[in-house]
């Protein structure tokens, strides 16, 4: 269900909500559906308790998971469409960037590689 790279540049935790984000996008977490105890995940996961709470509590944060005292935490009613407003202003944001690439005359091989790299690299 999610994996971690312990040797990637980015936090354990923001790997962690990135993977959620991934999942509810794909509708493979459904709204209102359980998330596993911070205890069982941390354990599958062989990570520190604490960093999946500060994941979960990230998840709060942003309005995709809610949490019911004796019951867990589950997948927000509009986590989805959260989730899918952020690509679409991200992707609004790469061609406002794009835009101005292309006014300093940078060609699109030049973006495309750049973009390909931090696909290929990880970051």
């Amino acid at each position: 269900m999610i994996e971690i790279d312990k040797y990637s540049r980015t936090p354990i935790y923001e790997q962690i909500v990135n993977a959620f984000e991934q999942l509810i996008a794909s509708a493979e977490l459904k709204p209102n559906e359980v998330l596993p105890s911070v205890r069982v995940l941390s354990q599958k996961l062989s990570i520190n308790p604490n960093t999946l709470q500060k994941a979960y509590a990230e998840l709060e944060r942003k309005g995709l998971c809610y949490s019911v005292p004796g019951s867990g935490r589950f997948i927000a009613e509009n986590a989805q469409s959260k989730v899918l407003g952020k690509k679409q202003e991200l992707l609004q944001e790469l061609k406002a960037i794009a835009e101005e690439l292309r006014l300093f005359r940078v060609s699109l091989n030049e973006i495309l590689e750049a973009v390909k790299a931090v696909f290929e690299k990880g970051g």
